[in-house]
């Protein structure tokens, strides 16, 4: 992924590394945890978020140009198989990415990396849908990341 405007940098790099990514997943999970907007794929996580925040910020470090440690232990992310067993419908997806673009919006100054990383995880939260619509009442899962 390279939607850094600097050419010669990676958004690892211009968010302000591992510090800054860990701030991100951070405030993303908190902010499912408290949004009564986000229930429905709050839900779909276990009652801690611990483990479903280190694998994201594991696959985040990688996916923005630094450390790949979500490669490093778990091989390559595959995310559509590993979220397969998760139903995944248009309100899980927009409950994602409330969370999601609300902690870019907080946790990332470039306006234009922003938007592009909005943008990049938009297309990859549609391509994580695998129902139709509101998937909720078919799945309670315990590990999505």
């Amino acid at each position: 992924m390279n939607t850094s405007p600097h050419t010669d940098t990676t958004p690892f790099e211009v968010l302000g590394g591992a510090p800054a990514v860990r701030r991100l997943v951070d405030r993303f999970y908190h902010l499912m945890d408290e949004l009564p907007e986000a229930y429905t794929v709050r839900r779909m996580h276990p009652d801690s978020l611990a483990g479903s925040a280190e694998s994201l910020f594991e696959f985040l470090s990688g996916w923005f140009g630094g450390p790949p440690l979500y490669s490093q232990k778990k091989g390559h992310p595959r995310l559509r198989m590993r979220h397969h067993a998760y139903a995944i419908g248009t309100v899980e997806r927009d409950e994602w990415m409330l969370c999601m673009t609300q902690a870019l919006s907080e946790q990332v100054a470039d306006a234009a990396l922003r938007e592009a990383l909005v943008q990049t995880f938009a297309a990859m939260a549609d391509h994580l849908v695998n129902t139709g619509g509101n998937a909720s009442a078919c799945s309670h899962a315990t590990a999505a990341t």
